[in-house]
């Protein structure tokens, strides 16, 4: 076997590896290739995405930062007691009126017993009152019946007196021609002191008189105080026992503790056998049929939106398969950064621009909400239709 010149093995050599470098030269090319045409088919993606907001959605405003709320009634006692009964649970649908809660009545109905007791008593006191008027304005009658007595025993006594005293100055008189005797001028003179002293009696039974009828006539007027311009119905201490008697009738009607408006019970806080306070809230009422969405839009977003324009809206509880339709009912008062709890101090040296999110009041059809229910805290997506503004 012929030995091969050195040369033409190294060119062999060369050609052998050659081969695979010519392999990976392509296929960088056909990778490079394809990153382009990726490259080309985003940026024709981006242009025409944006030509579809500035041609499409620039006549509609969105957002993914919505939630559905309602206005919730939380059911507090009114009086302290005892619970005897709650015959509602958490996630029960509950009717205006429906009883929730049961107290223990035996307090309010002693209360009220007493109350009751109390306004009878008003009543009897007061037509007492009003009979003793009658009886007063008889005794003042009365007493100007002894004055006119007293008078007349007075016009008596002045005759007598006036009488008695011409006898004894006509004995007088006499005595010293010896016509009338001494025992007779004695008992002129002894009848006319007991005329003068009767006459006496009889004024100071006309002062008494007076006065007696005075006494009268004030415990009259002082008695008809208590009646002037009432009735038994208006009397104030009758109209007193009255309202405490209401407040007690309430306060028993206040052991059974009804739902305030139509809705499902949450938040069910209480037991039977626990003794609540006043004002203690025991459970949440949520209206699930009228409950409303709090659609947070960019400042930036809201130059168009108007008050009863279009809004549809999507539940992550329903996806795609149902969409809402509401209609912007008003903005909210502030930011949600202005009423936080610890607002953001906006004056400090390092401060930094973040763009704030007023709420949005966006109504819903009642007839979606029945045959689709939300309920509270739900998220929401929020499209405003705002082609028609201005």
């Amino acid at each position: 076997m012929a030995e091969r010149d050195p040369k033409e093995l190294q060119e062999a050599e060369h050609h052998e590896v050659s081969v695979p470098d010519a392999e990976k030269i392509t296929a960088k090319v056909t990778k490079k290739r394809s990153f382009k045409v990726l490259a080309a088919l985003a940026a024709g993606k981006l242009l025409i995405g944006a030509a579809a907001y500035a041609f499409i959605d620039n006549d509609h405003v969105s957002t993914d930062n919505a939630y559905v709320s309602a206005d919730s009634a939380q059911v507090t006692p009114l009086v302290s007691a005892a619970v005897t009964a709650v015959p509602v649970v958490n996630t029960q649908v509950v009717r205006k009126g429906q009883v929730l809660l049961q107290l223990d009545g035996s307090d309010a109905r002693l209360a009220l017993a007493r109350a009751e007791a109390d306004y009878f008593k008003a009543r009897r006191q007061f037509a007492q009152t009003a009979a003793n008027s009658g009886s007063l304005a008889a005794q003042v009658g009365a007493r100007d019946a002894d004055i006119g007595q007293a008078r007349a025993q007075l016009a008596s006594a002045e005759a007598s007196f006036a009488k008695a005293r011409i006898d004894l100055t006509r004995r007088q008189e006499l005595a010293s021609s010896g016509a009338v005797s001494g025992e007779e001028l004695t008992t002129a003179k002894n009848a006319y002191s007991t005329a003068q002293a009767n006459l006496s009696l009889a004024q100071a039974a006309i002062a008494q008189a007076s006065a007696t009828r005075g006494a009268a006539e004030k415990s009259f007027a002082a008695n008809q105080a208590l009646i002037a311009g009432s009735t038994i119905d208006t009397s104030p201490d009758v109209a007193a026992a009255k309202a405490r008697l209401d407040q007690a009738r309430l306060d028993l009607e206040r052991t059974v503790i009804r739902a305030p408006i139509d809705g499902v019970v949450t938040n069910r806080q209480v037991q039977v056998g626990q003794r609540i306070s006043a004002g203690s809230p025991v459970m949440t009422i949520v209206p699930i049929g009228s409950v409303y969405v709090d659609a947070n839009f960019k400042e930036g977003q809201l130059k168009k939106v108007r008050p009863g324009q279009k809004v549809e809206l999507k539940s992550d509880l329903y996806g795609d398969d149902f969409v809402f339709h509401g209609k912007v009912a008003g903005f909210s008062g502030g930011t949600g950064s202005a009423f936080a709890l610890i607002p953001a101090q906006n004056a400090t040296g390092n401060w930094i621009k973040v763009v704030q999110r007023l709420p949005v009041r966006v109504q819903l059809d009642p007839r979606e909400l029945a045959s689709h229910p939300l309920r509270v805290g739900l998220s929401m997506e929020a499209k405003i239709d705002v082609s028609g503004a201005k």
